[in-house]
């Protein structure tokens, strides 16, 4: 891949592609390729086919996907699966079809089991049961993997997956009832700045469980690296290797944000799976590490919020 590769990347307004996109304008790369719902709904195998004979893409980075926490997954499975099989399904297929040199399926740490050995090897996959909160968009993401690994087997397609941990950054969403965890603590807190000092903010579960943070600008230089780097049949983990509990995380929220009022944790509610954290040895030896600490990546989301979301 080269500064006049032919790139398409597949879901660039969200969070994950406009990254990936960011990341390669500042590489220089020149011949980027995008198209909203509007100009090529994904999950309409015609409409990908068509994109695909017209635009002639060399690589493909496919990070588009529907999204959304543990509400969202709750209340609309059959929308995470369906959708996200029919986006991943129509753009691996037809990048086989049309001769793309390299594709990189973006899955999620949610494929691994609930209660899998920490921290999380890549060979966990399948080892065990899936956290039932959002294990229709898993099983997808898994579907995902291994629709790559048969177009490999199968017809020597390149085609390559990451797994990358919780990510939040730019153009993440905020919406507390759709959004993950980091995202919805910043809007919730935000939001709840100008209430009285008799205001209390709820949060889910108790605090307990522990979670590992990505910048999503760290995850598109890792996707960089394993298209360049990278050609092996097994999915690759993208994290930091290191995890805080929930806790912790809204205590640092609340300090970057300037929230002084109180807050409960509503212990009715669902923590998740206990603790994830990926093991990262694979991606690190290809030469890529993550630079932006937990602190400073959400102090630079909360400037992206008020500029940009907070109007």
């Amino acid at each position: 891949m080269d500064s006049n590769s032919k790139i398409f990347v597949a879901g660039h307004k969200g969070l994950v592609g406009s990254a990936i996109v960011r990341n390669l304008k500042a590489k220089g790369f020149t011949n980027i390729i995008t198209a909203d719902r509007r100009q090529c709904d994904l999950t309409y195998l015609d409409e990908v086919k068509k994109l695909f004979q017209f635009e002639e893409p060399e690589y493909v980075f496919l990070a588009a996907a529907k999204v959304g926490g543990i509400l969202a997954n709750r209340d609309y499975p059959a929308d995470f699966i369906y959708e996200n099989l029919m986006i991943q399904s129509n753009v691996i297929h037809s990048s086989y079809l049309f001769d793309v040199k390299k594709l990189l399926f973006l899955g999620s740490s949610c494929i691994y089991p609930k209660m899998a050995k920490q921290p999380i090897t890549e060979d966990e996959l399948l080892a065990g049961y899936l956290e039932t909160s959002n294990d229709a968009y898993a099983i997808a993401k898994i579907a995902g993997i291994r629709m790559c690994r048969a177009y490999r087997q199968q017809y020597g397609f390149n085609a390559i997956s990451l797994m990358p941990t919780n990510l939040y950054g730019p153009n993440d969403n905020f919406d507390h009832n759709s959004s993950h965890v980091l995202p919805a603590l910043i809007s919730k807190f935000h939001g709840s700045l100008e209430k009285s000092e008799h205001w209390v903010v709820k949060l889910w579960g108790d605090g307990s469980p522990k979670r590992e943070f990505l910048h999503v600008d760290d995850l598109a230089e890792a996707c960089y690296t394993c298209m360049q780097k990278y050609e092996g049949e097994e999915h690759i983990n993208v994290g930091t290797g290191e995890d805080v509990t929930i806790k912790e995380l809204a205590e640092t929220i609340v300090d970057v944000v300037g929230y002084n009022n109180d807050y409960v944790w509503d212990t009715s509610k669902p923590n998740g799976t206990p603790r994830k954290v990926l093991n990262v040895d694979k991606i690190k030896s290809l030469g890529w590490e993550p630079k932006i600490s937990l602190r400073e990546g959400i102090e630079s989301t909360y400037e992206w919020f008020k500029e940009n979301v907070d109007v």
